[in-house]
């Protein structure tokens, strides 16, 4: 089974802005119901008086309506610095999806999105977010900034993603990692969207690169991206099938049912390394089905945001 990614001729989302809107705005009518609801106010755009402060900026309007005393705040305010990091490995690709909509994406898709959906969230808040994308290069750096136009900048670069059709690439991830520590000089809350897809070797070598990361201080969150059905489960029609690797052309001719218990303790046990080994090191692993909402990694950044500040 060739599970190469079709691609739009020009991006995977057209409408990117738009959807992150609406993801964005899901969550929150839907927060009310979960255990964070007072974490609605963080994507409001003033913050609480505290006595002291000048009262230049209070937003009298708001406190006729609300009998609070809110400041506003301003373009050259940043509370927060972030910085987004995307593989964009050719296993990011997987599943095969024709048109990419919210509920049916594959892994590169929903990473794609959640990053639109956080830049929106940033931008209410006044905060600073980076982007470094890579795949068998570290293609994209950009430091963290705060403007309108730096987040535009952002969200063209996200929608280009899917205007390069050959992603057929290998990645050695903790190489970019270990160049993008470098980069980053302030402490920073990163994210790193990845389906942690690499050889055992290379499993020590990207811990070691998350290492690297924390050297300044900064606190590192692992999405762990997977489509948990297929990619955990296993759960394919006991029909012959081909099962390719995207990055190194080998393949595997079976039937799923032959293998599957097997497949799916071996993924347990890797999945479990891979929590301790986080655990060790003081990166947050959160795993991530992308065929469920967004809700997981809001609520993720929502906590991390309040605990790093």
């Amino acid at each position: 089974m060739d599970i190469r990614q079709e691609l739009n001729n020009a991006s995977l989302f057209p409408n990117l802005e738009l959807l992150a809107d609406q993801v964005v705005e899901g969550f929150i009518s839907g927060i009310h119901k979960s255990p964070f609801h007072g974490f609605s106010a963080e994507f409001a755009e003033h913050k609480i008086y505290n006595n002291g402060e000048s009262t230049k900026h209070i937003d009298w309007k708001l406190f006729a309506k609300t009998d609070k005393l809110y400041t506003k705040r301003y373009e050259e305010e940043t509370n927060l610095r972030c910085h987004m990091i995307l593989d964009n490995s050719a296993s990011m690709y997987y599943p095969e999806v024709k048109i990419q909509t919210i509920g049916n994406l594959n892994k590169i898709g929903f990473g794609i999105l959640a990053i639109a959906a956080l830049m929106n969230v940033l931008k209410k808040q006044r905060d600073a977010v980076g982007l470094s994308i890579y795949s068998d290069d570290y293609h994209y750096y950009t430091p963290e900034k705060g403007s309108e136009r730096h987040f535009q900048m952002l969200l063209a670069k996200l929608n280009d993603i899917g205007a390069d059709k050959d992603v057929s690439k290998e990645t050695r991830t903790y190489t970019y990692l270990h160049q993008i520590a470098e980069k980053i000089k302030r402490r920073s809350l990163i994210f790193l969207f990845t389906d942690m897809l690499q050889t055992e070797k290379e499993d020590e070598e990207l811990f070691e690169a998350l290492r690297h990361l924390k050297y300044n201080k900064h606190e590192v969150i692992l999405f762990h991206l997977m489509d948990k059905e297929l990619e955990f489960h296993f759960n394919f029609d006991n029909t012959p099938k081909r099962f390719l690797d995207v990055e190194t052309g080998e393949h595997l001719d079976l039937y799923a049912d032959n293998i599957k218990e097997a497949y799916e303790e071996s993924v347990r046990a890797y999945f479990a390394a891979l929590k301790l080994k986080c655990a060790q090191y003081r990166i947050k692993y959160v795993e991530v089905d992308i065929k469920r909402d967004f809700s997981t990694v809001l609520n993720t950044f929502l906590i991390e945001r309040n605990k790093f500040l």
